[in-house]
């Protein structure tokens, strides 16, 4: 399960931010997260709340935003969010595409600090 590994960064990425501003209290990490970044959000909401156990940021959040599937169809010259994650076509002129604009993401966008 390689999403605890993912957890125990997003921990560390948390606790030196919070370091950086102070040693300021961590309420939530914010996330992106894209189907296509090789991570189950059940395992990695799991992985988090046990990476978060004895750190800085233990009574934190995790916030996981879901990012669709978006490509660029050469026909069309137009992003296109995708209908279907096994088909590889544009949703509007069925034009195979392999151009992923979104949903590779996995980052980390936002803290809710304490002030």
């Amino acid at each position: 399960m390689h999403e605890l590994s993912i957890a125990l960064k997003i921990v560390e990425i948390a606790e030196e931010e919070a370091a950086r501003r102070g040693g300021a209290g961590v309420h939530a990490v914010h996330l992106r997260l894209g189907p296509l970044a090789g991570v189950v959000k059940e395992a990695l909401e799991s992985s988090y709340e046990l990476a978060r156990e004895n750190s800085a940021v233990a009574g934190s959040r995790l916030v996981i935003e879901e990012v669709p599937v978006v490509v660029f169809c050469p026909k069309c010259q137009a992003q296109r969010k995708l209908s279907s994650m096994q088909w590889f076509c544009c949703p509007e002129c069925n034009t195979p595409t392999g151009e992923i604009v979104h949903g590779r993401e996995l980052e980390v966008v936002a803290l809710e600090l304490e002030e």
